[in-house]
């Protein structure tokens, strides 16, 4: 049951040696380095295949069919796979029910109301965690995944905090998927109106000084007097960036013009399906306000909706957006040159994000040779690049989980609003390098439970006790031999990462014994870059 081991050596020697080294596959050339460059960046990684084809109909061509994801039928069993899941059909209003008559009953019962409380934050969060790995590693429109990876970390909600335990998958449903690729003023909209964005960051309970919620008013219950927590991300974070141009007072005046955003999920208007955001005119500020250098006169809740139609064309919005696109799909020093060029697209479109990325990918900075591979995976890439890679069959996406947890990165569990970081200083060092490689070890030699049955009885949970403890673990007395996978072959990831694996780590591969070499390859520098 024990899984293949580096040793300290062999695991020190060979990723120490290059993991700061620089761009990898830039060594080579041809039309397979030009085709991994895309992979790498639009996608999580080649799987079986995508070298070949890539090659084959062009990068040029691959780029715009990544660009029209409503182009990309789903495959048949993804489809079945997504439409299984049941709690990512629920509806804002349903799950914010379901959250509160949990609450109470826990509060009525103590055992078993917090049980079946436990038991909706599970279900909810384990099928969010299914709809997003499984569309990563499997959906063909690969750069509509990686964009909602983006804008996820660039719009974060932390699903630890009360409420978002239930409602973070329907806020990527439905504030951030259907606005990945579109314009970038309905996007930063759809997350100001989110239940989840509200909660989060407190603006359902701003209100005017002195306001007193009536009883029979379901929500929100209490009232917190003015929160500028929203107002001061929606600027610093979400738009103009900290050095923006705004100042305190400007905080202060925009976290006043959206007082009376809040959500109302026992609206009698509501159907079941309707969003929950709700506007109370009760709350709302209705003096004047002095924000940005301009008098904005008291126009109910119509005042925060200009404030968003500002902050989505404000030229230093522009260049934030630019800088980040810039950031994460060059390098993480962008060239100015590059940054200013997207922040002119992104004026001149009117925020369209398709342009601003046809523009990126079609840039100069984007193909030179130079910025192949120069990237630090983050560990959500890493461990999703060696899952399509190895062409493993994902029967249970709970060992994934459960490594994102071990590796620093757990899937939406970013507690600051300003989300993951995507830069090698935020992810390489030696405690994260030996982890990776504990993973590379256990995945080889097919030792993580993919093939565990999802409605097994003696699942494991997803606390924080259980993503803690190694899912490949023998001493778990919960795992069992049939829920391993078929070891990983070396030489089928060669065929499979093409160029991304240079002659020198294929060299120190193969002298090793045969058990050890695909271990070495997912754990090699090479790998470990984009």
């Amino acid at each position: 049951m024990n899984p293949v081991r580096l040793t300290r050596r062999q695991a020190c020697l060979l990723t120490l040696a290059g993991v700061a080294a620089g761009p990898l596959a830039a060594q080579t050339a041809g039309s397979d380095t030009d085709a991994l460059h895309v992979l790498n960046r639009l996608a999580y990684g080649p799987a079986p295949g995508d070298l070949a084809r890539v090659a084959r109909m062009g990068v040029a061509r691959y780029v715009d069919e990544q660009l029209h994801p409503e182009r990309i039928a789903l495959p048949g069993l993804l489809q079945q796979q997504l439409d299984s899941l049941e709690t990512t059909r629920w509806s804002q209003r349903e799950l914010i029910m379901k959250f509160r008559q949990a609450q109470q009953a826990a509060r009525n019962d103590r055992e078993e109301g917090k049980a079946q409380l436990r038991a909706l934050y599970q279900r909810v969060t384990l099928q969010a965690g299914e709809a997003r790995l499984l569309r990563a590693l499997q959906s063909p429109a690969q750069l509509q995944e990686v964009m909602v990876d983006f804008w996820f970390n660039h719009f974060n909600v932390f699903i630890g905090k009360g409420l978002d335990r239930v409602l973070v998958e329907n806020y990527e449903r439905e504030a951030i998927r259907p606005y990945a690729m579109g314009r970038f003023r309905d996007l930063l909209g759809a997350t100001a109106h989110h239940p989840a964005m509200l909660f989060y960051l407190d603006n359902w309970l701003s209100s005017v000084p002195g306001y007193r919620p009536p009883r029979a008013f379901d929500a929100p219950a209490k009232s917190g007097g003015l929160n500028e927590n929203y107002a001061r991300e929606l600027m610093e974070l979400h738009t103009l960036g900290v050095d923006g141009g705004y100042t305190q007072a400007d905080v202060t005046e925009l976290a006043r013009m959206l007082t009376g955003w809040t959500f109302f999920p026992q609206n009698p208007r509501l159907r079941d399906t309707d969003p929950v955001f709700f506007f109370d005119a009760k709350r709302h500020d209705n003096g004047a306000k002095q924000w940005l250098g301009r008098q904005w006169p008291a126009r109910g809740q119509a005042e925060g909706e200009d404030a968003l139609d500002l902050l989505a064309t404000h030229p230093a919005a522009a260049r934030r957006i630019g800088f980040k696109l810039a950031q994460y799909f060059v390098a993480d020093e962008p060239p100015s040159a590059l940054v200013d060029r997207l922040a002119r697209r992104f004026t001149e479109s009117g925020g369209e994000i398709r342009a601003l990325l046809k523009t990126l990918f079609e840039s100069a900075e984007f193909r030179s040779p130079q910025v192949a591979s120069s990237k630090f995976k983050t560990p959500y890439r890493y461990l999703l690049s060696a899952v399509r890679a190895a062409d493993v069959p994902v029967t249970n996406v709970r060992p994934l989980l459960a490594m994102a947890y071990q590796l620093g990165m757990p899937l939406y569990g970013c507690q600051t609003p300003d989300g993951y970081k995507n830069t090698e200083e935020a992810w390489l060092s030696p405690d994260a390098i030996t982890r990776r490689i504990n993973f590379a070890t256990a995945f080889a030699s097919g030792k993580l439970p993919f093939a565990r049955p999802m409605d097994d009885d003696e699942k494991p949970g997803l606390s924080k006790v259980a993503l803690q403890r190694p899912m490949d673990d023998p001493g778990n007395r919960r795992f069992n031999a049939s829920w391993a996978t078929p070891p990983v072959d070396a030489n089928a990831l060669f065929e499979v990462l093409g160029p991304a694996i240079t002659p020198r780590t294929r060299d120190a591969v193969l002298r090793a014994e045969p058990p050890l070499r695909a271990a070495l390859v997912l754990g090699s520098p090479d790998f470990m870059r984009h």
